[in-house]
């Protein structure tokens, strides 16, 4: 079969791009002495968590027990959860899979760390600790070095519990101030800070002048998508993910409809700086697709001097791949433009 036969809509992903940014990223970290530890929420596939460790990568991080646990499944044995976990079931989750990894995780909160301190004493196995700071995303993490440190005693505290260092996300200026003030403040109770773990893809390239960052958390950098492109992290020959839809219908000249709506493309938008609607049609950039239905995608023809025909396959670079991904159960993978295989996305849909 040849990727022209694949019903759409269908992720196609290149192989040889993935292997190109997989290795350019790990080149840079090891060129500025830092760790790698991808993230899989991205992906989802143990084969390329796999490759990821076979070229240098310092462990995995996933960002909710389900994932991790098809991760353990797979064979990979360091899993950083990145991502605070709350209450007994997923106490006895974390036991389990401890037994089967080694892992650490990231808290904020005194809740979580009463949950993790439980895995540990169930499990009878260590369990890593990293305590979350708020970078200015204003999601999670501590708004204070004092609250870490309250954290870091805490955890010291808990028989089978390790305090490995900081994490944030995403990093930016604010986290060399917080780093450094926290560095003062630990050293001056006796606390070591082995590792300060910083992500996203978009300033991935920059993770070397954040001054205390030992490690880089990124997940994007395997695909690429139309937002790492606008933030110049990437090109688009760069891109190895895209989305293959079919034109279903053409009800007046300025108007296509795709067969991808919602339930194939993620409805995130995108920095209008970027570029507008919900993903950009290679071949017709000046196309618009301007919204989305569960099973249609309506796209804006009236600015493109030429324009697609009923019948004719386009393929989409999404907004956001991570989403994307998520939403089907398989991709294809293609080398040199030609059919490989179809690879199950093994972690989708794993939401606790």
């Amino acid at each position: 079969m040849r990727i022209a036969d694949l019903e759409t809509p269908v992720p196609v992903i290149d192989l040889d791009r993935v292997e190109h940014n997989l290795t350019k990223m790990q080149a840079y970290c090891v060129h500025h002495g830092l760790r790698l530890r991808p993230h899989i929420k991205t992906h989802k596939i143990p084969a390329f968590a796999h490759r990821q460790l076979e070229l240098g990568a310092h462990g995995i991080t996933c960002q909710k027990l389900g994932e991790a646990e098809v991760m353990a499944d797979a064979g990979l044995d360091d899993i950083f959860i990145s991502y605070p976990l709350i209450g007994p079931a997923k106490a006895l989750r974390l036991a389990e899979l401890s037994r089967r990894a080694k892992i650490s995780v990231g808290i904020d909160n005194s809740i979580a760390l009463e949950t993790i301190g439980e895995a540990a004493r169930a499990s009878n196995h260590a369990i890593g600790v990293l305590v979350e700071f708020d970078s200015g995303n204003k999601r999670t993490g501590v708004t204070s070095v004092a609250q870490a440190l309250e954290l870091a005693r805490g955890i010291q505290k808990i028989p089978g519990l390790r305090f490995d260092g900081l994490m944030t996300y995403p990093s930016s200026a604010a986290t060399v101030t917080f780093v450094a003030e926290a560095k003062r403040v630990f050293a001056e109770a006796g606390i070591a800070i082995a590792v300060v773990s910083g992500g996203g893809t978009p300033n991935a390239w920059a993770a070397h002048g954040i001054a205390g960052l030992t490690e880089v958390r990124v997940g994007t950098y395997i695909y690429h998508d139309r937002a790492t492109v606008g933030s110049g992290a990437a090109t688009l020959d760069e891109c190895a993910f895209h989305l293959h839809t079919t034109v279903i219908s053409r009800p007046t000249d300025d108007r296509a409809v795709i067969d991808a709506g919602s339930k194939s493309l993620s409805s995130d938008g995108i920095d209008p700086s970027f570029g507008k609607g919900y993903g950009l049609i290679l071949g017709y950039e000046d196309a618009v697709i301007e919204r989305l239905n569960e099973e249609h995608g309506i796209v804006d023809l009236s600015r493109c001097a030429t324009k697609p025909v009923v019948g004719e396959r386009l393929r989409v670079l999404p907004n956001h791949v991570c989403v994307v991904s998520n939403l089907h159960d398989e991709v294809a993978v293609s080398r040199d433009g030609e059919l490989v295989d179809m690879w199950r996305v093994a972690a989708r849909g794993k939401t606790r």
